[in-house]
């Protein structure tokens, strides 16, 4: 090989192996303005895992929850365009990362021609290796695109994952809602039954003269007021089906749906003492924001060395020969080294403004990662709040009916008895029913904020599923 060759091709690797210089800017510090810890504590009770560290199987404890969002995940068309960008984005970054290094090609040409009439064919072989242009990252431009296209790749990547945590509790959100209209639906029919055998016992005693005319026309509302009940909650149970096959993404088993019976779906461990707020660097939307923030700043390392001047290098090394048998012998090597710089000048502020646009890009990128974290600290501070409120509300509801049963209980003896008007018993059945209403919906609320809290959490991190 001779000497400019292997000159051109040992700068070209020593500038590999050495590294070039980044003009990339120091990052700078997020200031989100949120506490060190959570406006309300957290529970005191002895657990090494948090809601984050726990998968959503693990997580989840009804058997069929856990089917359909089995069958959401493989299904469903938003977490399959997510999937589908990540993978957009891991070809981006591979094809960035591909120019940092030279791409050699080989060839062979064999050229005939004939110069004058008179004269004969002349043949000429040549085969060559050779480095296509390639550009020499002095000052990081290439490296940093590579970066860029890097951490925009991982943040698609938190993209998918904050898709699939927010599917996840969506398809449970929707199953809890579903359960709890179904109970609510069952408390209607069951509402419905004992107002009709009210209101025959009603017209048996208006019969007997035992009771007047308003006591008949007061069981008949109570009556109508019941069915009216029973139809809305049908109309809503269908919509929430709806709402479930969509997320699932396919027809639903029947057998997979809630009973309706009011069992728990979700079983969430108390958080442990003093969890500090920083956890929600670990949620995959806030991920998301922080590889966006590195890659706009690797935008900005690129556009800087725009600035500077670029050199290309495109070179070859071969044989030639007017023989074919004598393609390789000694003798008919061949080289070519074509460097080519490229100064800037003056390119009417382009480069400028290109400049000046990607530091804006960081500034949003910052400002949207501030916003991430912001965001997620008041989630979870809603969540934990109301945890410790719906608790309370659900065990006065729960004293609220039994107390109100025993009352309906009561006038249902007195009424019979002829002690009070219907009147009195009317009241106390629609107090219990109301009663049983709110201890039904306090229930969802509850199992609901417990998986809202999941999400508020990035659930998920050590999926065991």
């Amino acid at each position: 090989m001779n000497n400019p060759v292997r000159t051109s091709l040992a700068l070209v690797t020593g500038l590999l192996l050495a590294g070039c210089s980044t003009l990339v800017p120091e990052l700078p510090e997020a200031r989100p303005g949120v506490a060190a810890d959570w406006p309300i504590p957290a529970s005191s009770a002895d657990t090494q895992a948090t809601a984050a560290d726990i998968g959503w199987l693990d997580f989840f404890t009804d058997p069929q929850l856990e089917q359909l969002i089995g069958q959401a995940l493989a299904n469903n068309r938003d977490l399959r365009v997510a999937l589908l960008n990540v993978d957009k984005a891991r070809a981006q970054y591979r094809i960035e990362r591909a120019d940092r290094l030279p791409s050699v090609a080989a060839a062979g040409d064999l050229e005939r021609g004939r110069l004058a009439p008179d004269a004969g064919v002349s043949e000429q072989f040549s085969a060559n290796l050779g480095i296509a242009e390639f550009e020499l990252d002095l000052f990081g431009r290439v490296r940093n695109l590579s970066e860029a296209a890097l951490n925009q790749y991982l943040a698609r990547e938190e993209a998918r994952r904050a898709a699939q945590l927010s599917l996840v509790a969506e398809v449970a959100n929707a199953y809890l809602t579903l359960a709890g209209d179904r109970r609510l639906e069952r408390l209607a029919e069951e509402t419905l039954d004992n107002r009709q055998q009210a209101l025959a016992l009603t017209e048996r005693r208006h019969q007997l003269g035992a009771v007047s005319g308003l006591d008949l026309s007061q069981a008949q509302t109570a009556l109508e007021t019941a069915r009216a009940d029973l139809a809305r909650y049908r109309g809503l149970v269908a919509q929430d089906l709806n709402a479930l096959t969509l997320l699932v993404g396919a027809p639903v088993d029947p057998a997979l749906l809630p009973a309706g019976d009011g069992g728990e779906v979700s079983g969430l461990a108390p958080l442990p003492a003093g969890l500090p707020s920083d956890v929600l660097l670990r949620r995959p939307d806030v991920q998301q924001a922080e590889y966006a923030l590195l890659a706009a700043n690797a935008n900005i390392g690129a556009a800087r060395a725009a600035f500077f001047p670029s050199i290309r290098l495109t070179g070859s090394v071969g044989t030639a020969s007017g023989e074919l048998d004598g393609l390789f012998e000694g003798g008919s090597g061949i080289w070519r080294f074509a460097p080519r710089i490229n100064l800037p000048i003056f390119q009417g502020g382009s480069l400028r403004a290109a400049l000046g646009l990607a530091e804006a890009e960081r500034d949003i990128a910052l400002a949207d990662y501030e916003k991430a974290i912001q965001s997620g600290f008041r989630e979870v501070a809603d969540g934990l709040a109301l945890t410790r409120t719906l608790a309370e509300r659900q065990d006065a509801l729960q004293a609220l009916v039994d107390a109100a049963r025993r009352a309906e209980q009561l006038s249902l003896a007195r009424y019979r008895a002829g002690q009070d008007s219907y009147l009195v018993l009317l009241d106390a059945q629609r107090t219990l029913y109301q009663a049983e209403q709110s201890l039904i919906s306090a229930e969802l609320a509850e199992q609901s904020n417990r998986v809202n809290l999941y999400k508020a959490l990035g659930g998920g991190w050590r999926e065991a599923g």
